[in-house]
């Protein structure tokens, strides 16, 4: 009996695509842009090149220049995270502090008007590169292996967008921090030397982790808790890339989640979809 064939534009289709090429996902990822985009392959990777240094920037710049908004809401968080970090108070290890530091670092320069890269949203840019340039940092990984990971990253929210949505709006946080977590998650498993396979596994433990998280900002602004949450979906993307990576396995596919992810968010009340109405916005501020 034949394979089913994976419907287009799904996860399953690009892993099959990759394996049967014998290239990883991230090849396949750039080959699909420049079909639908029209732009040369080499255009695409200086393009994403160019968001890479636009990443590291906004990081270097929360954490040199602490960040304060107008709201007050954000009190440079993350310069007093990497005070810490240099005090050598790291509760676990220096690479995990950094982590937290650089996530609050990039969502924090977004929340104070700086320039960031919407990774999939502006209000879960700090996910992705907290997560990439930690672990590349930290093992010594080139600028090369860099790209190739962000292009995955960039696959899976492509996949995430057509089967479920990046919207807050629509799907609550879930769609963007946890769609954020999700890529991170896949990326780190490319830049690692994972297969194929095992990005599948780890976006789904990654948006399992967040299902039904819910969009609640404090005063309708990109601060109180998404800035946070910037950190939750960074760790549980490098949790979710280490459990892959190691052999655990997923008993749903990502597309199974994915749709899932969809689902749940159109069926969360709209106190709960970025209206500012529910959740902790509903809350007064500890005085």
């Amino acid at each position: 009996m034949q394979a089913e064939t994976p419907r287009e534009g799904t996860l399953a289709a690009y892993r099959a695509a990759a394996l049967e090429a014998g290239v990883s996902l991230s090849e396949i990822f750039l080959r699909q842009e420049a079909r639908t985009s029209g732009k040369s392959e080499a255009e695409l990777r200086a393009l994403m090149a160019s968001r890479i240094r636009v990443m590291r920037q906004s990081l270097e710049k929360g954490l040199a220049v602490p960040q304060h908004s107008r709201s007050g809401l954000i009190r440079g968080g993350a310069a007093r995270m990497h005070q810490w970090l240099g005090e050598g108070s790291s509760l676990l290890c220096p690479a995990f502090s950094r982590m937290i530091a650089a996530a609050l670092a990039v969502a924090e320069v977004n929340a104070c008007m700086g320039r960031v890269v919407a990774a999939p949203t502006a209000g879960a840019c700090g996910v992705l590169p907290a997560a990439i340039f930690t672990v590349a940092d930290a093992r010594g990984i080139g600028d090369e292996a860099v790209l190739r990971a962000c292009f995955t990253a960039g696959g899976i929210g492509l996949v995430i967008e057509k089967l479920a949505s990046l919207s807050g709006a629509e799907g609550g946080c879930q769609a963007e921090v946890g769609s954020g977590s999700a890529m991170a998650a896949g990326a780190l498993v490319e830049l690692m030397g994972g297969t194929p396979g095992q990005v599948d596994h780890a976006v789904a433990f990654a948006l399992a982790n967040v299902l039904g998280l819910i969009c609640d900002p404090v005063g309708g602004l990109v601060e109180i808790p998404c800035v946070k949450r910037n950190v939750m979906g960074a760790v549980n993307a490098a949790s979710c890339a280490e459990m892959a990576l190691a052999g655990l396995e997923s008993v749903f596919c990502a597309d199974a989640v994915i749709e899932t992810m969809g689902r749940v968010g159109r069926r969360l009340p709209e106190e709960f979809r970025e209206t500012a109405r529910g959740g902790l916005a509903s809350l007064p501020l500890r005085k």
